[in-house]
């Protein structure tokens, strides 16, 4: 297998291709003696490439093969090579678990539990674990066959036999069997003991509730009663003696290492109580001086092991306690302040790489499930599950939280408990922390099923999840309604002053006191518009706090309700339409445009409760509208600020739709798919635009020859809106095109189109509360040297003579916009065999492209500007990928039909479908250019005016990752993923544009 000097092996490429990140030592691994029969088996290489790291599954399986005897090694061999289910099981286990690995190592003759399922093995319970333990009569002999019943619940999880809450329920199982063979051995060695007293072990924690991680303390108490006459205080010294022996036999470190500690700390006083108490004893604590925290810990108490009537009576006794906890006096005061001590005991360097405990975390979702299972399980006993997938199931099922958020609870759930458990399943040690390595992060992903980019997607998938559940968690944790819920609390749940401070400071706002002034200009009084405002604040608030800007948002809402909130169509949207509060509270709190918009005409709030409100219009619904509005208007001016003030309204349902759309509500998430959502933007604005100048056209026709000037007229479009790619931010290029009408000489069409563009601009331009539609002509022949308006003949004329390679280029993207339909036409059949030519461009003209490319890159941008985060005319940006398109489109658009269009993904999908670019090069570009389109418009949409690069401020800097889907914190991470995005892009762009 050893290749020639300098050159790599077929098996060294083969194993690259496999995922091996170090192949030359897979290489000498598999070239060893013991490996002979195998070492060219392509099933096995197969099997090594889809394990979360083929360079530990293969290092282990030397060391297990090296191991056996010789008889056994070569069974072992024969069995991976034709067995599947085995081959699978062994090497996604190895692959995933060096602590396995090693065990295997130690015990080689264990790899035979993973050989051969039974049905019962598939799925076992306590009896089944029980089974299997029995025997190990000491705790060597217990560790072993403990590590033996791991090792086939891990196989069971890696291959996807079971998923994340069967693979807890059977640890926790596994634990319950191991806590019983435990107590038998303290038993066994303590007879005397054993017979005075009657024991019970109560399972709490993730054991209790039945979804134990791999490793993990098991939390336990231990209740004692004399056993028959037996005296009670030598009962207690006997069950105290057994209790303890039963923890060392578990938590104490032998030769083959510990199970896991057995922690006994949340019992009554804690560490400073009696080990192990009488059930009297038990009760008389609860009853007189336990906490709060105490009873949240009890929710999930359920006997294990030992005395099972002993265990029963204590379950029987404290779950009534359980379910008046939420009657105490400030039981949910308590609760939040503990979560607050957890948060900020986790040392700064962790509090982001912490599952568990940091934002977003597991206990998040814990806390939030345990605090609603508190307050309303008292009254409904199906919420009283110990599991927390299972509470929150059954709180849905009741309609405590919504569906959608119990289903995004329980998928980011799910996926974080995956994340710890992969990470601790590698060395079986107990952390909640994500690895910084590399090489640990690309084996975590890959463990979770993700190949192309395996740290990249787990780091997105990660900050997506930890983001859902940090939106609904202080919706659901800090919701003030729970307050008043807990305290039974008469008439209308309201906000006061003190409880609104609280509020605003949990959930991040800049200026509580400015925020604490609006509320109570809202909240005040005793007027119906009050009443419905102290109903919905509690829920806008949270809105606010989860979008960009929650005291922009809370100022918004003050001002339309000060502008609306006499009219009873706005009171009663607010108060039926539950999509339009939290829709107008996403729009008021992401950014500048959009509130501007709407406050220039606070009516438009109707938008966000109409079902169908936040449907762009097309062109043909808005031409219509805005044609008959200019011809209804007394003058020209009045005309276009008719057609203006419909492009308001359009303008803002466009940046509504993409907001909410880009943030996602409580009935639909964020919208994954972000290329339909630069789709959308891009098609909208386009069609608005485009009937805003038709409006503009025929005004300025009107004013002069009411509808029949002296020549057709019709408006091209170019670039971006040519493209139906437009941003918030983009003027709209264009092209005057004229042809005069029979009879009329060619000076008089020629002053008569020159005076219509003239008007247009003019008109579209006029100061007003509106924004202006700014026209831009400068792509026109001799730019802006070259008249503005041309004639048919003109244009065929000049594109014939003198015609530059740039022009062509530049006439990919025109298309017809407004005027005369059939002279539109005929400018676009005048330019196709300009921008598709006959076989192809020349190299000549390729060079030359390439040439003006280079060009541009060195002399355009900005200076001071940083290349890798410019929008536009950076690395691997928007001029990156659509010079890369059009270059394709020019040499192959004569013999690829799909190629001819004016939209840069159409165009970059149909070269994928004629493979003139790969499906990973495509994938590349097509993400680099929605990403940066979406930065731009994010830039528009916070900021209110148009930029190419990311805000220098904090805080916009931090509504741009929002809007992008990063959460506080992580504006950071954006910029890496940009650069990151856009790097790969560029590499792409210098193979296939510049041909290196």
């Amino acid at each position: 297998m050893t290749a020639a000097p300098g050159r790599r092996s077929s098996t060294f490429t083969r194993l690259l291709r496999h995922g091996f990140t170090d192949p030359g030592v897979a290489e000498r691994l598999l070239d060893l003696p013991d490996m002979a029969s195998v070492r060219s088996d392509p099933v096995l290489l197969e099997a090594l490439g889809v394990v979360a790291d083929p360079d530990l599954a293969l290092r282990a399986l030397v060391r297990l093969v090296e191991a056996e005897q010789e008889g056994d090694r070569r069974v072992l061999l024969d069995t991976l090579v034709t067995a599947k289910p085995l081959r699978d099981r062994l090497l996604g286990v190895l692959g995933a678990s060096e602590a396995l690995g090693d065990h295997l190592a130690r015990h080689p003759g264990d790899w035979r539990a993973l050989a051969t399922y039974e049905a019962a093995d598939l799925h076992p319970g306590v009896a089944e674990f029980e089974q299997w333990l029995d025997g190990a009569d000491d705790p060597v002999s217990l560790r072993i066959a403990y590590r033996r019943c791991l090792l086939a619940i891990a196989a069971r999880d890696v291959c996807g036999t079971i998923d994340l809450a069967e693979t807890a329920a059977e640890l926790a199982d596994l634990a319950t069997a191991t806590l019983r063979a435990a107590l038998a051995i303290a038993r066994a060695a303590a007879p005397e003991d054993a017979a005075r007293c009657r024991l019970a072990v109560i399972a709490f924690g993730k054991c209790g509730g039945h979804e134990l991680n791999y490793v993990s303390d098991v939390d336990v108490v231990f209740v004692a009663e004399p056993a028959g006459d037996a005296d009670e205080n030598a009962a207690l010294q006997a069950a105290t003696r057994l209790a303890s022996h039963l923890m060392r036999i578990c938590s104490e470190t032998t030769v083959e290492g510990t199970i896991w500690p057995v922690d006994a700390n949340l019992r009554p006083e804690g560490r400073n109580g009696p080990l192990v108490r009488t059930l009297s004893s038990h009760l008389v604590y609860y009853q007189r001086w336990a906490k709060t925290w105490e009873f949240q810990a009890l929710l999930k108490a359920r006997p294990v092991a030992g005395d099972p009537a002993l265990g029963r009576e204590y379950a029987d006794a404290v779950s009534p306690l359980v379910w008046q906890a939420a009657e105490r006096e400030n039981f949910v005061a308590d609760v939040q302040k503990m979560r607050r001590r957890v948060i900020d005991n986790i040392p700064a360097a962790e509090v982001e790489r912490d599952l568990k405990l940091g934002p977003g975390g597991l206990r998040d979702v814990e806390f939030a499930v345990q605090l609603l299972q508190l307050v309303h399980g008292r009254s409904d006993p199906s919420l009283r599950s110990g599991t927390t997938l299972a509470a929150l199931g059954a709180l849905a099922a009741g309609g405590y939280v919504g569906r959608l958020d119990a289903a995004q609870l329980d998928d980011a759930y799910r996926f974080l408990r995956a994340m710890e458990h992969r990470i601790q399943l590698h060395r079986l040690r107990r952390t909640h922390l994500v690895p910084e390595d590399e090489n640990d992060l690309r084996r975590l992903g890959r463990s979770l099923g993700m190949r192309m980019d395996p740290v990249f997607e787990l780091n997105r998938e990660w900050r997506r999840h930890a983001s859902v559940v940090r939106r609904l968690h202080e919706k659901l944790f800090y919701r003030p309604l729970l307050d008043a819920v807990a305290q039974l609390a008469p008439g209308e749940a309201r906000l006061s002053p003190q409880a609104a401070g609280q509020r605003l400071e949990a959930l991040g706002y800049a200026d509580p006191a400015a925020a604490l002034r609006h509320l109570e200009a809202l909240a005040s009084g005793v007027s119906r518009k009050a009443a419905i405002q102290r109903t919905l604040l509690p829920v806008l608030l949270g809105w606010f706090a989860d979008s960009a800007d929650p005291d922009a948002g809370l100022l918004g809402f003050r001002k339309v309700s000060d502008a609306l909130g006499k009219t009873p169509w706005y009171l009663r949207l607010l108060r039926d339409e539950g999509a339009a509060a939290e829709n107008l509270a996403r729009v008021l709190s992401a950014g500048r445009f959009a509130p501007d918009l709407l406050l220039r005409a606070p009516e438009a709030v109707a938008i966000l409760g109409d079902p169908g409100g936040l449907r762009p219009r097309t062109r043909e619904h808005l031409q219509p509208e805005v044609l008959a509005a200019v011809g209804r208007a007394e003058s020209a001016e009045a005309a276009v600020a008719v057609a203006r003030g419909v492009r308001r309204r359009e303008l803002f349902r466009t940046a509504a739709a993409d907001l909410i759309g880009s943030y996602g509500t409580e009935d639909s998430p964020a919208e994954a798919d972000t290329g339909a959502l630069v789709d959308q933007v891009g098609g909208a604005l386009t069609d608005l635009n485009a009937a805003t100048l038709a409006g503009a056209l025929r005004a300025a026709v009107r004013e002069r020859w009411d509808d029949e000037p002296p020549t057709r007229f019709a408006v091209i479009g170019m670039g971006r809106f040519g493209g139906h790619e437009l941003g918030y931010g983009s003027d709209a290029d264009v092209l005057f095109v004229h042809e005069p009408r029979e009879g009329v000489d060619e000076q008089t069409a020629a002053k008569a189109a020159s005076a219509v563009v003239t008007e247009m601009r003019r008109l579209l331009q006029l100061p007003t509360a509106d924004p202006p539609l700014m026209i831009d002509a400068d792509l026109r022949p001799e730019g802006r040297s070259g008249p503005l308006v041309r004639t048919l003949a003109s244009y065929e004329a000049y594109y014939r003579r003198w015609s530059l390679v740039w022009e062509s280029q530049a006439l990919l993207r025109a298309e017809p916009m407004a005027g005369d339909a059939e002279l539109g036409a005929r400018f676009i059949e005048l330019i196709d065999p300009l921008r598709y030519p006959a076989e192809g461009l020349g190299e000549d003209a390729v060079r030359e492209i390439r040439r003006l490319k280079a060009r541009m890159e060195t002399e355009r941008m900005p200076r001071g500007a940083d290349p890798t985060l410019h929008t536009k005319l950076g690395r691997g940006g928007l001029s990156d990928v659509e010079w890369t398109v059009q270059l394709m489109q020019m040499r192959h658009g004569w013999v690829e039909p799909g190629l001819r269009t004016t939209r840069t993904r159409t165009a970059l999908a149909a070269a994928h479908g004629a493979e003139l670019i790969s499906t990973e090069d495509a994938q590349i570009l097509d993400e680099a250019w929605v990403l940066a389109s979406r930065v731009r418009n994010a830039v528009m949409l916070v900021r209110g005016r148009a930029g190419d690069t990311f805000p220098s401020d904090g805080r916009e800097l931090a509504a741009v990752g929002r809007y992008l889907g990063y959460g506080p914190g992580h504006v950071g991470d954006m910029l890496d993923d940009y650069r990151r995005i856009t790097r790969r892009a560029r590499a792409v762009v210098e193979t296939l544009f510049y041909g290196a």
